[in-house]
Order: structure tokens, then sequence, then C-alpha cells
């Protein structure tokens, strides 16, 4: 079996992620986790797992002049991108940081705010002590999760059809990590593991929308961890990989203007 990390964005994945990847399935929850978030007024603003900055950017679009936002990522690249698109915000800071082991003091934080990133956590629990510590009291812990894949329709449909172009060894990526943290009592569990008691849970559904199947297959195929997967298993096939998950999606969505179903959690700790 070919050995991935699924915490690695690196080389052309940030770019491609963030052309494809976030109109497809990010924007819409990060407007959603944005709103939800300004309602406390906070000043100061965590968040962890920025990526290439779509919360981030919906977040300094709703707070006032003075609050300061600061932005951390486990991958440079992805930060690289993200300040490239509002280098002239100065109420932002990017910052290299590990969510496991945050550099920042206790108390520091209004807010911290994770759109899909505490899946990546290799250790879930130490994330949301991590979150717990530098938030003040009374602060909110904001974060969503995808539901199960089957609930996802493209990352579903794609994962289905790059089980046929290797069949003895699947890509298991999108199903492994991002759609395998769903279970809502467990994360309950783990937020009152790292002192959280005070807490709930959202079911929110959008649509996913693209101009055509090959947005979707490449966004997956080629903007997330799941290319590693497949340049592990064979690198000369991740082009035809990318084109067996465009057929699957015009088969079940149709060959022009697509769009499919997204689920996620979206979860609000209070300190």
């Amino acid at each position: 079996m070919a050995v991935t990390d699924d915490r690695t964005f690196a080389g052309s994945i940030a770019e491609i992620y963030d052309r494809y990847l976030v109109p497809l399935i990010f924007d819409s929850y990060a407007l959603d986790l944005a709103s939800r978030l300004a309602e406390a007024n906070p000043l100061e603003v965590l968040e962890t797992a920025a990526g290439t900055g779509v919360l981030t950017r919906a977040i300094a679009s709703r707070l006032p002049a003075d609050a300061r936002i600061v932005a951390t990522d486990l991958n440079q690249p992805m930060l690289d991108r993200a300040k490239g698109r509002q280098s002239q915000n100065g109420r932002i800071e990017w910052k290299q940081a590990d969510a496991l082991a945050l550099p920042f003091e206790n108390q520091s934080f209004d807010v911290v705010a994770c759109q899909f990133g505490v899946m990546f956590f290799p250790e879930k629990v130490q994330g949301y002590r991590e979150a717990w510590r530098v938030l003040k009291p009374g602060g909110r812990f904001h974060f969503n999760v995808w539901d199960r894949i089957s609930e996802n329709e493209f990352a579903d449909t794609v994962t289905e059809a790059l089980a046929a172009v290797f069949p003895h060894d699947p890509p298991r990526f999108l199903a492994r990590t991002p759609h395998g943290y769903h279970d809502v009592e467990c994360i309950r569990a783990e937020l009152n593991a790292a002192g959280f008691s005070d807490l709930s849970v959202d079911a929110v559904d959008h649509r996913s929308k693209a101009s055509s199947p090959h947005d979707p297959a490449i966004a997956y195929c080629q903007g997330t961890p799941l290319r590693s997967e497949i340049e592990a298993r064979d690198a000369s096939r991740l082009r035809d990989a990318t084109e067996k998950a465009a057929e699957a999606l015009a088969s079940r969505f149709g060959s022009r203007h697509i769009e499919g179903r997204i689920r996620a959690f979206v979860i609000t700790a209070i300190r």
C-alpha cells in the first residue's frame, strides 16, 4: 500500500486548491462560519488551518477595522497563496504554526476559528486543548467538519471512480480524512475531554456547483493530497485518473453545468 502524508499541501496543490476547490465547496461554508463568528464582535481572532484564506477573507469583511486576525497554517505554500490575495490588509497577521502546539500565550483570543481543518489533526483532543488554552474565558471556538462521504456527492463519485482506476490499492484520502471525522458524539466527547462543556452542533447543507465535470475532477485529484496518493501509485496516470473522475461525474450529474449535495456539521464550543 502506498503511504502519503494527508496534511501536506505542497507544490502546485495550493494554486489548484485555491482556483478550483475553494469556489466548489468552501466559499459557502466560509460565509456561514464568518457570520456566526461575527455575532460575538470579537477583536482578537485566531484562525488555524487557514489554507489559502477563504475563511480569513470572509472574517475580515465582517469585523470592524480595529479587529485583529492571526491566520495560521501548517503549510507555508498555502499561507503564501492566501497572503498574496490579501497582502494589503494590515489587520491580518500570517503565521506558520501547528494547531497542536500554538505559539501564543494563554487566554490571548476572543475567538478561535478552523474551517475544515480539525479532521487533519493527528491528535484531535490536543488540538482542542490548544484552542481552549488560547481562548479568553467566554471565548468561542468555531469550526466545521464534513459529514460522511456519501452525503457529499462529488467527493463520493471521485473516490469510486479512482477505486476503478486502482482496484488493488484504491486511493482513500477523501473518505479517510476530509470525510472521516463525522461522528458527532465522538466530536462532543473529545471537546469535553479538552475542557469544553458548552457546545452546539448544526448540520448545514449546500449545493456544490461547477461549470463542467472537469472542474471538480481537477479540484479533488490535483488540488488535494489525493494527488499524492495517485502519484504514489503511478505518477504517469495522474491525467488519466483525473479524466476517469470527470467521466464518472459526467455520467452521474451531466456533461455541462453540474451540481451536487454537500453536507457539513458546524460546531460552536464556548470556553
